[in-house]
């Protein structure tokens, strides 16, 4: 059951990963029409702002929330290699906990705050307000099953492979 969860986040964070980079594509054309616009046709697209700002939220949110299960994330454990082992893997355990604890409340309070602004439109963009709360909504959810997966992990004695191999 354990290896079915594994793949599935594994999956999920390479999808994650290939959508991050797509993103990150298509924000590098957003600011270069931008660039384009302002400067060689004195007329700047104004969708072109808002939507590189909105795609960084998306790409920075799947980009963290990969960072966590692939522990690319701050060493929370840096000093614990100085730990005995018994201590060392109660401490990774109580990281991971409070790290999921933290996606569920980041979840929870965005998917609110999503909710609270749903009627409001961006100007540029002409979409929903909460479209700026789903990002970190949706990596707070990740974070969750990742931050899972490596507690299960620590408990059976086996590692979580990265994403990217």
């Amino acid at each position: 059951m354990f290896n079915l969860y594994t793949r599935l986040c594994a999956f999920i964070a390479r999808s994650c990963l290939m959508v991050g980079v797509a993103g990150m594509v298509l924000l590098v054309f957003a600011v270069l029409y931008q660039v384009i616009g302002r400067y060689i046709f004195n007329d700047t697209p104004t969708w072109a702002e808002s939507g590189a700002v909105l795609l960084v939220l998306y790409v920075t949110m799947l980009g963290m929330a990969v960072g966590v299960r692939d522990a690319g994330h701050i060493g929370l454990e840096s000093f614990l290699v100085l730990a005995p082992e018994w201590l060392r893997l109660k401490m990774e355990i109580l990281i991971h906990v409070l790290v999921l604890i933290f996606g569920v409340v980041m979840a929870w309070n965005c998917g609110v705050l999503a909710e609270s602004v749903m009627d409001y439109k961006i100007p540029t963009l002409g979409i929903s307000e909460a479209f700026k709360y789903v990002p970190p909504a949706f990596a707070g959810v990740l974070v969750s099953l990742f931050s899972l997966e490596h507690i299960i992990a620590l408990v059976r004695g086996t590692e979580v492979e990265p994403a990217w191999y």
